[in-house]
């Protein structure tokens, strides 16, 4: 009988598997979950925002579906996600460099110059955003809000990293802070087409330096 017993045991230790370990668990989701992130803007470059669903980004990510719901809580919140990720917009600490504490020590001038060359490369270095910007344009709906809501909290997180007493003195440079970041993206757009705008060339980082040395010295000039 004990023998039985033994080899009955071995027969269900046989038939169901051991949990994985926990690390190996963790592992897995956090893969799972990049492949998702990846995968919503493959979907929103290739189909736009009328073809993203659930079951697009899964079938992209070669996961099933109920893991989006599992890890994110549903379509929404997987966007959300995605927009908070830096997938699709430079994060604030990303344009503050490597050394944030010594960014926000700079003279406000430099600071403001810093920031839009960050920026700019930051958006350059995200083709697969412009695209998506582009059709965001053509198409708004429930999922296009999501990444709005998001650039707003990513717009006034960068204002206080931009603020000081010089800001607060000076509330118009707030407005034209924002006029060049939204002709910064104007301009990278339409560089996705055309390739001289002014006389500048839009899709060489020569033009872009051009532009960069331009906002530099503009900044000498507002904050002295």
């Amino acid at each position: 009988m004990p023998s039985c017993r033994r080899d009955a045991g071995a027969i269900i230790a046989a038939v169901i598997p051991e949990p994985a370990p926990r690390a190996a668990r963790e592992r897995n989701r956090d893969e799972t979950t990049a492949r998702l992130l990846g995968a919503v803007g493959e979907v929103l470059a290739r189909d736009g925002f009328s073809g993203v669903g659930v079951n697009a980004i899964a079938k992209q990510a070669g996961v099933d579906k109920v893991l989006i719901y599992r890890y994110f809580g549903g379509l929404p919140e997987l966007l959300k996600a995605w927009g908070e990720s830096g997938r699709f917009w430079p994060q604030v600490d990303e344009l503050l460099g490597d050394d944030p504490a010594a960014f926000l020590a700079l003279p406000a001038a430099e600071r403001w110059a810093r920031f839009f060359e960050h920026f700019i490369d930051g958006l350059r270095a995200r083709p697969l955003t412009l695209e998506i910007m582009a059709a965001e344009v053509l198409e708004r709906n429930e999922l296009t809000a999501v990444l709005e809501t998001e650039r707003e909290a990513w717009g006034e997180q960068a204002a206080r990293s931009l603020g000081g007493p010089e800001f607060a003195a000076r509330p118009e440079l707030q407005a034209l802070t924002l006029m060049l970041i939204g002709g910064v993206q104007y301009l990278l757009l339409r560089s996705r087409k055309i390739r001289v705008f002014g006389g500048i060339d839009l899709q060489t980082d020569a033009g872009w330096a051009q532009l960069k040395a331009a906002l530099r010295t503009s900044a000498v000039r507002l904050f002295a």
